[in-house]
């Protein structure tokens, strides 16, 4: 199969690999796993082994007819090929009908286009939230993702992603193990929602827009980069960060997501 690369379309064949990524799923059997970007099956084969109930969903036709043909002879009942744009298509009503509760439990894995990272892990942690997220990524939004604060790769989208997951950068895949072969390294990123996180699922749309907008603003001191996401003056400011305990005179790269969260909750009261 000639790959799309409009598409981002990369295929990986190492079994070695391929094993390690179901591996990280912590595969249980009878596990329902949406798997996004499924291509030409390698990872679709490899999850059915394990007993798992699959539902793959595939943008190109004829990679979504080719990974049917693949897995075909794992039975009907553990397979559902959805032939769709994975940004698009409705994630929780694919689970639902596989699951036999209210509030499926279910998880995520997938290669996917470098592109589209940033809305797939966005739409990936919308409640109902999966038990575990496995994307195979470009090694440097990996390195973001996972990245501490204080450190030069921390950003809003650390934050966003920290404040509901427990994030775990595995391990790197060369370029040259897929076809054909991207200019950058991959990275596979494990996220497993937290028991408490920072923020309800109702706030965390909000807060990545106030971080993103604190960022903006990451070379100035707290206090000035609160006052123009907030548009409150520096007395309001000053006051609420005294009262949050958060120093005004460091930088916004330096609060963790817990910190991020309480200085949401405070703005919101504004």
């Amino acid at each position: 199969m000639i790959p799309d690369t409009r598409l981002g379309q990369h295929f990986l064949t190492d079994r070695t690999i391929l094993e390690k990524i179901v591996d990280a799923l912590d595969p249980a059997p009878d596990d329902v796993v949406l798997e996004i970007g499924a291509g030409t099956g390698s990872l679709t084969e490899q999850l059915l082994a394990r007993g798992l109930r699959v539902i793959a969903i595939e943008k190109d036709r004829r990679l979504a007819h080719e990974c049917g043909m693949r897995n075909a002879g794992c039975g009907v009942d553990r397979l559902t090929i959805v032939h769709g744009d994975a940004l698009r298509v409705e994630w929780h009503a694919l689970v639902t009908p596989h699951s036999a509760l209210h509030t499926p439990h279910f998880k995520i894995v997938g290669n996917i286009p470098y592109a589209i990272t940033s809305p797939l892990i966005d739409k990936a942690l919308t409640p109902p939230l999966p038990e575990r997220v496995v994307f195979l990524v470009q090694a440097e939004v990996a390195a973001r993702v996972a990245a501490a604060a204080g450190s030069k790769t921390y950003g809003a989208l650390s934050v966003g992603v920290q404040a509901v997951c427990r994030v775990e950068r595995l391990f790197t895949v060369r370029a040259g193990a897929f076809h054909p072969r991207p200019r950058v390294d991959s990275a596979l990123l494990r996220l497993t929602p937290l028991a408490t996180p920072a923020v309800a699922p109702a706030e965390l749309a909000a807060l990545r827009v106030f971080v993103t907008a604190c960022f903006s603003r990451r070379r100035k001191q707290l206090r000035n980069a609160v006052m123009a996401a907030t548009g409150q003056p520096a007395a309001v400011v000053r006051a609420g960060l005294s009262e949050l305990g958060l120093d005004p005179a460091v930088r916004p790269e330096t609060l963790g997501a817990p910190e991020f969260a309480r200085l949401l909750r405070w703005s919101a009261r504004l």
